[in-house]
């Protein structure tokens, strides 16, 4: 399955480790190209609305902005030849919306899972913050609450980024397919 062009989209919450899985799977296949959504909010210069514990009408439009084109973009390298590693923070309802929203199939979803005390622990050690004041435990317990179990889902808190991408490319076309 992995030398067929496909879709896989890599999500969790804030220093899950998806950027690390991402680009280490993406690194594994034959003709891999790894897609940080985030890069289209960055691209943003001026009026960027941030994500925050209780984001505006405007940060959530951008938001979904963002993955419309993250969509997108992947459609189009994976209609190329290309496997797409689509990695993003994609929580909640926003979920099946992003399934949708990717047309190209195969797809397969991989939500990574670490426990909220190994994310803090993430969080602490990297040079880039996500949290700001928004506290990890409570971004957890509303993703593990509200996000549909849709995929495969990982906890990775014991997992080194190698063993995960050995657990994704073992398991994510029979666990973690959609559509």
């Amino acid at each position: 399955m992995w030398e067929t062009p496909s879709v896989v989209l890599i999500t969790g919450i804030m220093a899950a480790g998806k950027s690390t899985v991402a680009e280490a799977l993406a690194g594994r296949l034959p003709q891999a190209m790894h897609l940080r959504g985030d890069v289209f909010r960055r691209m943003v210069v001026s009026g960027r609305e941030e994500m925050t514990a209780e984001p505006s009408e405007e940060a959530w439009r951008q938001l979904r902005l963002r993955y419309d084109l993250a969509a997108s973009a992947a459609d189009r390298y994976a209609a190329d030849g290309f496997t797409v590693v689509l990695q993003d923070v994609v929580l909640g309802a926003d979920l099946p919306a992003m399934v949708d929203r990717i047309r190209h199939r195969p797809l397969a979803v991989v939500v990574l899972a670490p426990s909220p005390e190994v994310v803090a622990a993430r969080e602490d050690a990297r040079e880039k913050t996500g949290y700001g004041d928004w506290p990890v435990a409570d971004l957890d317990a509303g993703f593990r609450a509200e996000t549909p179990r849709i995929g495969l889902w990982l906890d990775t808190s014991a997992q080194t980024p190698g063993q995960t991408v050995d657990e994704i490319l073992a398991r994510a076309w029979t666990d973690g397919r959609v559509g």
